[in-house]
């Protein structure tokens, strides 16, 4: 193979990209990911857990208090959180069905000496992200009344409780999407879309019926397919070298990312080593898409199966944990890769082989 001929077909191939709008459409999207992921964040992070959002809320909301008196009205006074009125039940719950508060408390007559527990009732609003934030709030103060009855009931306790040590923690407030779920789709969403495109790139030869115009030139079949293979696996550094950098801009720290850079690579190539095979062997692009994205499916399943699978490693590589086994999965993948290339080279001479019979 020549690389004059590799890289006229790859040069052919990235100005041929900027009229599939489909690829440039993902790419807006991974690059909208990657400049808004603190944005992002915050806004996807709550939709699994909405009291995340507690931490960044600093408004005042309207509360009511009915019932006994008690500390829970005092701490609600002096926190920063709240504006607090004294309502009947009745009231406070008819004005919390119109908005017009976030919430309702309501503290039985019992005295916190009494033997009986007090049994306090919150009233919120049913599905609403305002609610998780004032919950999570409320909490703060009814545990600060929990510790308070603790004080007082002391002499009750027949067991003294069991003191926990927890360490503060010394990750960011949304420590797990980061580095679990957005570093991995960001640099390897690159990955998934330069393999789709392989297929696209090798069955429009066939569908064009272009392939023997290509072969009659000085450029083998050979030459053309591994051109295809190149152009498809230069986006994949440079989209995900760009994703890494913009993630850095957006203040998230990440650890080796020459070496994440370089997982990658390697794992792209055998995307698109695979992506190659099928649609030289299928040669129609729905069909070979179907059966690339069924089996890509299947491995994805298989490699997460494993304890240092390419996702979990990637995330160690990212906070800086990774330890020596990233090498054997490193030499694992290249092995694999230098078996899908030869698998691809020698496939790739057979039909061309076949072409100049026929």
């Amino acid at each position: 193979m020549k690389a004059k001929h590799l890289s006229i077909i790859a040069k052919k191939e990235f100005r041929g990209l900027f009229n599939e709008r489909t690829i440039l459409l993902a790419v807006l999207l991974q690059l909208f990911i990657a400049l808004f992921s603190s944005f992002l964040m915050v806004g996807l992070t709550s939709m699994y857990d909405p009291s995340s959002l507690s931490r960044y809320s600093h408004f005042r909301y309207n509360v009511a208090y009915a019932g006994n008196e008690s500390d829970v009205l005092v701490y609600l006074r002096t926190s920063p959180d709240f504006r607090v009125y004294r309502m009947d039940l009745s009231t406070a719950v008819a004005a919390l069905q119109q908005r017009k508060l976030a919430a309702v408390i309501y503290v039985p007559d019992t005295r916190p000496d009494a033997a009986d527990p007090v049994k306090i009732t919150l009233y919120t609003l049913e599905n609403d992200l305002q609610s998780a934030i004032v919950d999570v709030k409320l909490k703060d103060v009814f545990l600060r009344y929990e510790s308070t009855l603790r004080q007082v009931r002391a002499g009750r306790l027949d067991e003294q409780p069991l003191p926990l040590q927890v360490p503060a923690s010394t990750g960011g407030d949304f420590y797990e999407f980061v580095y679990g779920l957005l570093i991995p789709l960001l640099v390897f969403m690159p990955a998934i879309i330069s393999s789709a495109l392989v297929i696209d790139l090798v069955t429009e030869e066939y569908q064009h019926e272009t392939l023997e115009t290509l072969i009659s030139t000085p450029v083998t079949f050979t030459e053309m397919v591994w051109g295809k293979v190149l152009a498809c696996e230069l986006l994949v550094p440079i989209q995900a070298g760009a994703w890494l950098v913009l993630l850095m801009i957006n203040g998230i720290a990440i650890q080796n990312p020459g070496l994440i850079l370089l997982h990658v690579v390697v794992t792209s190539l055998i995307l698109i080593l695979l992506g190659t095979l099928v649609a030289l062997h299928y040669r129609e692009r729905t069909a070979a898409q179907f059966i690339f994205s069924t089996g890509l499916v299947i491995v994805i399943l298989l490699s997460l199966a494993l304890p240092s699978n390419p996702l979990n490693l990637l995330a160690r590589l990212a906070v800086g944990s990774a330890g020596p086994e990233q090498w054997v999965v490193l030499g694992i993948t290249t092995v694999v890769l230098l078996v899908l290339g030869y698998a691809t080279q020698k496939y790739a001479e057979k039909i061309a082989g076949s072409a100049h019979a026929g």
